[in-house]
Parts: C-alpha cells; sequence; structure tokens
C-alpha cells in the first residue's frame, strides 16, 4: 500500500481516493486482517479508470499478490459530509436506485480522542445487528487509522433493506443517537450508491449476482 501512494497521487483523471485497512471477520472491531485491505476511488469518467485498470503496475500488483479480488464500480445515489476536508463527490448527479435494486452503502468518520473508547464500546452491538440484518448482503469494517479513522462499506438489497436497519428500534439507531448527543466525531461522510458492474469474488462469491 505504502509503494502504491506515489503512483496514484500521479494517475490522471483520479479525483478522490483512499487506501484502506480492513478488519478481522467484516467487523468494526480493533482486530485487524494484514491480509484484506481495499481502495476507494473516485473517478473523472469511466475512460479514465479503464486505463488505469490497463495500464498501472498498481492494478498489476493487486493481481499478482492477491489470492482473492473483487472490484465494482458504483454510481453515486446521494450523501452529505467530508473526508479529510473534502467533499469527494463535489458535482456529481445523484442516481436515484430503482425499488428492488442493490444499494451500497460508505460511511466514514474521524473519531475524536475523547470519544474512541465509548464507540469500540458500542461495536459488538452494532456489528451482531448488522450480522442479523435483513437483507444485508455483505459488510467490511475499514480504516484509513488503526482506530480513529474508521469506514464501513455494505451491500444490501434494496433500500427498504437499508431504511428497515437505519431506522428500527436497536443497537444501530441508539448510537447515531449518541454521536450526535454526545459529540463523537470530528468529521463524517456518509454516501450511498447504486452498484453496477461487479468482477472477482468476496469470501468465495461474488455478492451482487445471485447463487
Amino acid at each position: 500500500m505504502a509503494f502504491d501512494r506515489p503512483v496514484l497521487a500521479g494517475t490522471p483523471g483520479l479525483r478522490f481516493w483512499k487506501l484502506l485497512g480492513t478488519a478481522r471477520d467484516g467487523t468494526m472491531s480493533l482486530g485487524a486482517d494484514p491480509r484484506r485491505w481495499a481502495m476507494f476511488a473516485v473517478w473523472q469518467d469511466h475512460a479514465a479508470l479503464d486505463r488505469f485498470l490497463a495500464s498501472s503496475p498498481v492494478p498489476a500488483g493487486w493481481r499478482l499478490a492477491g489470492r482473492e479480488t473483487w472490484s465494482v464500480r458504483l454510481r453515486y445515489a446521494g450523501g452529505h459530509g467530508r473526508w479529510a476536508g473534502r467533499d469527494p463527490f463535489s458535482g456529481l448527479a445523484a442516481a436515484v436506485p430503482e425499488p428492488g435494486q442493490p444499494v451500497a452503502v460508505l460511511t466514514r468518520a474521524a473519531i475524536r480522542a475523547r470519544r474512541l473508547a465509548r464507540f469500540y464500546r458500542s461495536v459488538p452491538a452494532v456489528d451482531g445487528a448488522l450480522a442479523r440484518a435483513d437483507g444485508c448482503l455483505r459488510a467490511v469494517g475499514m480504516g484509513e487509522w488503526p482506530a480513529a479513522r474508521q469506514a464501513t462499506f455494505s451491500l444490501w438489497r434494496d433500500g427498504a433493506a437499508i431504511r428497515a436497519f437505519a431506522y428500527a428500534a436497536g443497537p444501530h439507531r441508539a448510537v447515531v443517537a449518541r454521536t450526535r448527543a454526545e459529540d463523537w466525531f470530528a468529521e463524517e461522510c456518509f454516501a450511498r450508491f447504486v452498484p453496477g458492474e461487479s468482477a472477482g469474488s468476496w469470501d468465495g462469491h461474488d455478492p451482487l449476482r445471485p447463487g
């Protein structure tokens, strides 16, 4: 990941990017999985991404080193907040997911140091609720730093499944209320996406393809 950064910084058409470590077993806990990592990127257009995949040494290195890889192209479908002081989706028109269409969700937060203990005490209950959530196809906890710069990426059967999880009484709703009331985050970003073309496998299969 460290060697990829200078190349990514000079990649034409790459508007915004973050390399992210992941948590063990797809959770948001402090247990890191040193074998799995992710890249989130916003591209100028599909052509810029196609050129990167075809000719950059970065994805070539991923293919060489990776036992398993999975990628998905996402259309921005609305959100709010900032990431490292920027709006990664500035100027993008928001797509509208159709009923029954899969939806992806990205959340990211910079946690205040004095709130870290409270945040991580809340994680197990939310992880459990997410694992049981009807319609959650896959989820993974990610981070820029080992502790205080956290993100999650999740795939859902449709928007109705997301709303049922987000707004039903339970651990997730309670924690969201506490983050607001107790000012846990110095910065946060939330975005929804419509998944498009996907490739590869995630824990043995493509979660966006039935069967």
